[in-house]
């Protein structure tokens, strides 16, 4: 690579991450890397084998993340998620401190079986409306908001299934999304369940210990931001619900399934969304538009576009000097490289974002020449921190990003210091967990 191709690479990089993070009058997160990523391929940065290469990387994830928003779109369109949210006021029956983990089970289960982006989208508008409804005060609301956005986005580190960069760098490693869960599933779960008790300890005083507790329609005005408004109140239909949340909960399951007859992921999480579209038009016959509309396409453009600026950075030569610090911690055992690589993707996620990070830390893991094992364990203690670690700052996911943004719009305002006087309590703490248990649970595994 010509030292321009390099200084421009870098400066690529460094002007879209900005641009990801300041996100301008609101500007679509696929603009700038778009932009970025065309201006390396124009300059011949980036090489037509290398864009063939990395297609092949990431369609399959992307389509698979789309897929799992587009039936997000569809339980809400036929009114799941404001049912939700009707009903976890009726279920608390009184109890601010049971509303909150109502709330915390709803933000957990939404990345689960969606994504972690999707279900800050779908989740934030809830929260926000039963603080509305019940009429808080802004620290009687910050357990709920703060508390259910961590959850919701270190919650897509368990199966593999619920994060975008998680799932294209599953596939650089050679890892299967089963002997993923079976690596990552505990340790994860251990370091989400410290930091839910810890945010707990550490809201406990500003929880209401009562609330309101009566019968709640939301108003028609009141509706998620992917859905369309409704015109008027409708009766629920129960058969459509269930049918429609069985596909999800199977979709779920085949992935794992699938994995063990070699059909990709994305033709499974494909059949599901055809599925929840046939079903609901059978019963309403309401067509495709609103998916069309609302289903966020640019996500196919954003994972090639991003993927091309961290590969042309790692063909620069940036990530050997990454190696060349990790290549000793790596040589004294496994605990020191799952140390090395979860702090080193926490430190990283907290300065430029988790979702390039991650992509960089990949590069790194792979070209230190690891063993098979030892590959997988610092590609899962990555992960850790990119999903984990990287929650200490507001920047570090996209999802906090999005959070941060969604509060904006609806004139709540929880500023950095509010945010980091938590996370630097709670996160840490969580990410050690993670890691030791990583280490642990593997020496029991393997």
């Amino acid at each position: 690579m010509l030292d321009y191709q390099l200084w421009l690479t870098f400066g690529v990089f460094i002007t879209t991450v900005i641009f990801l993070m300041w996100r301008p009058r609101g500007i679509n997160e696929s603009i700038p890397t778009s932009l970025g990523a065309l201006l390396l391929i124009i300059t011949g940065v980036s090489s037509y084998t290398n864009i063939i290469e990395i297609f092949g990387i990431v369609s399959g994830a992307a389509v698979t993340i789309l897929s799992t928003i587009v039936m997000s779109i569809i339980l809400d369109s036929i009114g799941f998620f404001r049912w939700i949210a009707i009903n976890m006021i009726d279920k608390a029956r009184g109890s601010g401190i049971k509303l909150y983990w109502l709330i915390i089970l709803l933000c957990f289960l939404m990345t689960i079986f969606f994504n972690n982006d999707g279900s800050i989208l779908i989740t934030t508008p809830i929260i926000i409306r039963i603080c509305s409804i019940l009429r808080l005060k802004m620290h009687q609301k910050l357990p709920y908001l703060i508390s259910g956005a961590l959850v919701a986005t270190a919650s897509s580190a368990p199966i593999g299934l619920s994060n975008l960069a998680n799932l294209i760098a599953l596939k650089m490693v050679g890892l299967d999304l089963n002997q993923y869960t079976l690596m990552m599933f505990l340790p994860s779960m251990l370091g989400i369940i410290s930091i839910t008790l810890l945010l707990y300890y550490y809201f406990r005083t500003n929880i209401p210990k009562k609330i309101h507790h009566f019968p709640i329609q939301l108003s028609s005005t009141s509706y998620h931001p992917l859905q369309t408004p409704p015109e008027n109140q409708e009766k629920v239909d129960w058969w459509l619900f269930r049918v429609c949340i069985s596909i999800v909960v199977l979709i779920r399951a085949g992935f794992f399934l699938a994995e063990s007859f070699g059909i990709p992921m994305e033709a499974v999480a494909i059949t599901g969304v055809v599925l929840m579209l046939a079903v609901r038009y059978y019963r309403t016959r309401q067509g495709v538009k609103d998916v069309v509309t609302q289903t966020p396409w640019h996500i196919l453009l954003f994972a090639f576009s991003i993927y091309v600026i961290v590969d042309s950075l790692h063909r620069a030569g940036v990530t050997e000097s990454i190696i060349t610090l990790l290549k000793p911690l790596a040589e004294m055992g496994d605990a020191s490289l799952i140390a090395a690589s979860g702090i080193m993707l926490t430190i990283l996620s907290n300065l430029v974002n988790n979702l390039p990070s991650v992509m960089i830390g990949t590069f790194v893991v792979t070209d230190l020449g690891l063993s098979d094992q030892q590959l997988h364990l610092a590609y899962l203690a990555n992960i850790l921190g990119s999903d984990i670690g990287a929650l200490l700052t507001p920047i570090g996911t996209l999802a906090t990003l999005i959070w941060m943004f969604i509060l904006k719009t609806h004139h709540i305002h929880i500023s950095w210091k509010q945010y980091m006087k938590v996370t630097f309590i709670v996160v840490p703490i969580g990410l050690i967990i993670s890691l030791v248990s990583l280490y642990i649970w593997t020496l029991i595994l393997f």
